[in-house]
């Protein structure tokens, strides 16, 4: 099937949900999706696939292409490295264990995150959990929310940049599998890994040339170039690396809703790339526009 015939608009590969740190359902998030004018989007919730289920409803009403995937938390050293993957089977047992660890290690994490910042600010751990739904992913963001509602940070983006910032003294990181792991896990799973966002100053020097050889052994499809934290430079550095280990190039928006000023299709991927990334795929399929 041609790429025209399968996908009508825009393709966002990587959008959350209120099941992780977003601020809207699924079914939310997917209507935004269609009402933004995009024909294909993929919601990638870290570390969670609890929403595939209704955006799959959603998508079938508003008519707009899903993508069911996930973004998974992996660490370089001190660094955290994401990597968004795309549809492979949710009930494969490996991922499942592992992303269970990583959504516990998390929560774990932030709680003693608050119990540090609650030392010197007025805000504790039942003002984190009102800002989450059941069954979310917990994580730094509704620590930020809930400073929001504290009067102690003005938005969410303020909030990362002071109290939460890794200088302030209250940050601490959490278990994270190596990318390399990751990679296998989602391959094995039938699914088609790309590294998020490989090029933002934070990230610049994380994802290190010489492992690129063997994530691209263990099945790495591509990287995320058009994204509004990749760098300038970065950009000519992920083109290059594309080039060299035969890559696929994806853009997105990354978006969370309110939760950051990122909005739905101001970055895309071209329908052909699209189509790779389904060709490689063997643990899901995308749910189809009528």
């Amino acid at each position: 099937m041609s790429s025209d015939r399968r996908f009508r608009g825009p393709i966002d590969l990587h959008t959350h949900s209120r099941v992780s740190d977003g601020t809207e359902s699924p079914a939310r998030l997917v209507a935004a999706a269609a009402a933004a004018g995009l024909g294909t989007v993929a919601l990638t919730d870290h570390d969670s696939t609890a929403g595939w289920a209704e955006a799959t409803d959603a998508a079938r009403r508003e008519g707009v292409t899903l993508i069911p995937g996930m973004e998974l938390s992996t660490r370089v050293d001190w660094s955290s490295v994401h990597l968004l993957a795309y549809l492979f089977d949710p009930n494969n047992a490996k991922l499942v264990a592992e992303t269970a660890r990583i959504r516990e290690a998390r929560l774990h994490r932030a709680e003693e995150m608050v119990a540090r910042i609650s030392r010197d600010y007025d805000v504790n751990w039942d003002d984190v959990v009102a800002q989450t739904n059941p069954g979310a992913t917990v994580g730094r963001p509704h620590i930020a929310d809930a400073l929001v509602a504290r009067g102690l940070a003005g938005t969410r983006s303020e909030a990362f940049a002071g109290i939460l910032h890794w200088r302030a003294g209250y940050y601490q990181p959490h278990y994270a599998p190596d990318p390399l792991t990751a990679i296998e896990l989602v391959v094995a799973a039938g699914g088609v890994p790309v590294i998020a966002h490989p090029a933002t100053v934070s990230r610049a020097d994380v994802v290190l040339e010489h492992r690129m050889r063997d994530f691209v052994d263990a099945g790495l499809f591509g990287l995320e170039i058009d994204h509004r934290e990749n760098t300038p430079e970065g950009k000519v550095r992920l083109q290059r690396l594309a080039d060299e280990y035969g890559l696929q190039l994806t853009g997105s928006s990354d978006y969370h809703g309110e939760g950051k000023p990122n909005r739905l299709g101001e970055n895309t991927t071209r329908p052909e790339v699209l189509d790779a990334l389904i060709d490689r795929a063997t643990g899901w399929q995308p749910v189809y526009a009528a």
